[in-house]
């Protein structure tokens, strides 16, 4: 069962990102702040869920959260300073833009650099411990999926609507037949060396 806080005398956000490991599109990243007695069954890390519990789970968590944000940066922005510190950036810009400030950031993962005064603790797998968490995966997750399904209307060589913009072999594939888009991370490994997409 997933915990509900780490500090239960403080106001504490639940942070995570989706996205970091994708060839094309966005990074994102959301922040959520749980009341302190809130519960749900079903939540748990993003990548334990299927679609469907998401979307649902989504609609729950911006109903009965304290507050949440969800922010990204850009491939441009990804290709400028790494996928680190995009991912980074794109945390700091969901905890800024929250309607209530928190006392205590919980972050997924073992590394964060903030941009802020709030303290804030990296959790290994913290989606898979703590609610907050959890629920800033499923945001992360379910926003980003979002903007993914509509530039593959854009884009329908590369599959984006199933493969999210992961490095599947069909997504590879289709880079190397078409080349890189503009949603293409270039500082990547798109594809294997010498053998490089080309943007358009």
């Amino acid at each position: 069962m997933l915990k509900s806080f780490l500090h239960p005398d403080k106001i504490e956000a639940g942070c995570d990102e989706a996205g970091r490991g994708c060839l094309a599109g966005p990074v994102y990243a959301a922040a959520v702040i749980l009341p302190k007695d809130w519960m749900h069954d079903d939540l748990n890390d993003s990548k334990q869920l299927n679609k469907k519990q998401r979307n649902t789970l989504r609609r729950i968590i911006e109903k009965e959260a304290i507050a949440y944000s969800v922010a990204f940066c850009t491939p441009e922005r990804i290709d400028e300073i790494n996928i680190l510190n995009a991912s980074f950036e794109a945390m700091n810009k969901a905890v800024s833009n929250l309607s209530r400030q928190p006392e205590m950031l919980l972050i997924d993962g073992n590394r964060f650099r903030t941009e802020n005064d709030i303290p804030y603790e990296c959790i290994i797998k913290g989606d898979g411990k703590f609610l907050s968490i959890a629920a800033a995966s499923v945001l992360a997750k379910t926003y980003r999926d979002d903007y993914m399904q509509k530039i593959a209307e854009e884009f329908p060589n590369y599959s984006w609507q199933s493969n999210m913009g992961y490095p599947t072999a069909a997504h590879r594939e289709a880079i190397r037949i078409h080349g890189a888009t503009p949603y293409h991370r270039q500082s990547f490994r798109l594809l294997p060396d010498p053998v490089q997409g080309k943007l358009f």
